[in-house]
């Protein structure tokens, strides 16, 4: 088995050359393996990674920092899977994209108001100490 950048050659890398060149952990790539998201083949009683395995933990990781749900990801991973030339597969991928930019495009808006509201109270708070003299 190969170390953590042979595997974009093709070849096999071990489940810590792994979680080493994603920045996450052993249990990580077995949770997800768990979930059946991704499929590495046993040496023994060793895990090997394939490139492919590779590049669904990025895809994975990615869907978990924008906050997608695991179901999510796992549709996304079978659309990404599919024949890119099925439409209806593109539509609704595209369509759940579009459902979560909007939601988080609210979630910015109610933080940015927060931020917003926030900085008026310490703003006040502060005005405050002045006045008192503290």
């Amino acid at each position: 088995m190969a170390g953590g950048d042979a595997a974009m050659d093709g070849e096999l890398s071990g489940i810590h050359a792994v979680a080493d060149t994603l920045g996450i952990t052993p249990r990580t790539l077995r949770l997800y393996e768990d979930k059946g998201l991704i499929h590495p083949v046993r040496v023994g009683n060793n895990r090997a990674y394939s490139h492919r395995d590779i590049v669904r933990m990025r895809l994975i990781l990615r869907g978990k920092r924008l906050g997608f749900t695991l179901r999510e990801i796992q549709e996304f991973l079978d659309l990404y899977s599919s024949d890119a030339g099925n439409d209806e597969q593109m539509h609704a991928l595209a369509d759940r994209c579009r459902t979560r930019i909007d939601a988080l495009n609210l979630q910015r808006q109610a933080l940015e108001q927060t931020v917003a509201e926030l900085e008026e109270l310490e703003q006040t708070a502060r005005a405050n100490l002045c006045r008192s003299g503290r």
